[in-house]
């Protein structure tokens, strides 16, 4: 059936056009008998209100956009379906693009995004974004940008981050705790502040024991890059006696390298990660692992965007708490 126009609801009920929109719309000077007649008759007849005239007269839609480095990765997947989740409650869509780490893409879904009139952005930033003009955009466009995991290390910028530094605290305190002597850090990439966070905590906690284990560093990216860096240390004359990954694929990599060499977990090599939860529990003995969960990070930044919304005060920096989860595997 094709869909009918609020002139036809208007003939049908014998009232103006802009009593039926209004009704339509809630608004308090409309009777709630009408707007009860208005409402059922809609149904009856199909009734859609057109989006695209909604969108230009408002220059909003009840689309959100979401940006993610990439989605074949568990931690943005539970973010993204605990944001879709929260929005198809509040009677919004979700639009989800992909930079993958490129900045000329970044900017060309940051064009869609502003040309779609999206309510609102989600953005974790890719590796080679440094000039934040294509999000000040959005800001200009009064488009609010709530971002997560990956944030801008500049101020006056809304974000809700994982506790990357107590994360990595968390960890290697129990590597302490468990008197390790060699430790292998493997982190991101090096230009993140995520990784920069991550890093930092980890060293100055290890660096604060007397006497210290020895530590060396290293910064792969994705499976590949990690199996070959854990393979090559453990390979090693001066291997380490416990390994620790800043995120769940540099895991994978980690452990692809162990089973390789059929090394015994925690035995002949120890094994800490921060993680999202799904993978330490795919290995045995399971992985202890600090956790940062993708779901309450997108429940808690789709709350930040509510606020935005609304024009409710909430803070610039919103953080989840850690928590660790003890495994088998240190």
């Amino acid at each position: 059936m094709q869909q009918s126009t609020l002139k036809k609801l208007s003939e049908v009920l014998g009232i103006s056009i802009s009593t039926v929109s209004r009704a339509l719309k809630n608004h308090p000077d409309i009777s709630e008998h009408t707007k009860t007649r208005v409402r059922e008759l809609a149904t009856a007849m199909e009734y859609e209100p057109n989006s695209y005239a909604v969108q230009l007269r408002t220059r909003q839609s009840n689309v959100m956009g979401i940006l993610v480095p990439s989605i074949n990765n568990f931690f943005y997947d539970s973010f993204i379906a605990a944001v879709e989740e929260e929005a198809r409650q509040q009677g919004y869509s979700v639009l989800i693009m992909q930079s993958r780490d490129q900045l000329e893409i970044e900017n060309a879904n940051l064009h869609l995004f502003r040309k779609n009139m999206v309510s609102g952005v989600f953005a974790s930033v890719s590796i080679e974004t440094e000039d934040m003009a294509a999000f000040h955009r959005l800001r200009d466009m009064k488009i609010p940008v709530i971002f997560f995991d990956r944030v801008p290390e500049l101020p006056d910028y809304f974000k809700v981050c994982l506790p990357d530094a107590r994360a990595a605290r968390l960890a290697a305190e129990v590597i302490l705790q468990k008197k390790k002597k060699k430790v292998l850090g493997l982190f991101g990439h090096p230009h993140l502040s995520i990784t920069k966070m991550r890093a930092a905590s980890f060293r100055e906690t290890l660096e604060q024991n007397v006497p210290a284990p020895e530590l060396s560093i290293d910064y792969p990216e994705g499976i590949e890059k990690s199996r070959e860096v854990a393979l090559a240390a453990l390979k090693g004359e001066d291997k380490p006696d416990v390994i620790f990954c800043m995120g769940d694929l540099i895991l994978v990599g980690t452990m692809h390298a162990i089973h390789e060499l059929q090394l015994d977990v925690p035995g002949d090599i120890s094994v800490i990660s921060i993680s999202n939860g799904l993978f330490p529990t795919m290995y045995h003995p399971k992985i202890t692992y600090v956790e940062t969960n993708g779901a309450k990070l997108g429940k808690l930044a789709f709350s930040r965007m509510m606020s935005a919304l609304r024009k409710e005060p909430f803070p610039e920096v919103s953080f989840l708490e850690a928590e660790l989860m003890e495994g088998g595997s240190i």
